[in-house]
């Protein structure tokens, strides 16, 4: 069973930093480029950043550059995204998933993880 586990998650004021974590199991995490995205309510779920199998990174999201970076630990099988500067605009549930592009497998979302920036 594929197990999708977001955390580090919270409330922060802005300008400061979260670092995301997405514990997987259940797939060859290895073998697939793993991506975050965003939810608002109302809104559908948005891309923030993806990683290739190794270090090849992209963040898409145009508010998140400079600001958020995409990691992987391929031997611990984890995701992480840094975040730093926060602004409130920020402000959403943070899912981890395969990148749902180009025909890659996809599974089901997991919980996510809340980030509230506000002061």
């Amino acid at each position: 069973q594929v197990l999708l586990v977001e955390s580090g998650g919270g409330l922060v004021k802005p300008g400061g930093s979260l670092r995301l974590s997405c514990a997987t199991s259940g797939f060859p995490f290895n073998d697939y480029p793993m991506a975050w995205y965003c939810q608002v309510p109302g809104k559908e779920r948005e891309l923030v950043a993806y990683i290739g199998r190794e270090d090849f990174s992209i963040v898409e999201k145009e508010s998140a550059k400079g600001r958020f970076t995409i990691s992987r630990d391929n031997a611990k099988s984890t995701l992480y995204l840094q975040m730093n500067n926060l602004r409130p605009e920020d402000t959403a549930v943070y899912f981890c998933n395969v990148l749902r592009r180009f025909g890659y497998a996809t599974y089901n979302w997991g919980q996510g993880t809340q980030v509230t920036v506000s002061s």
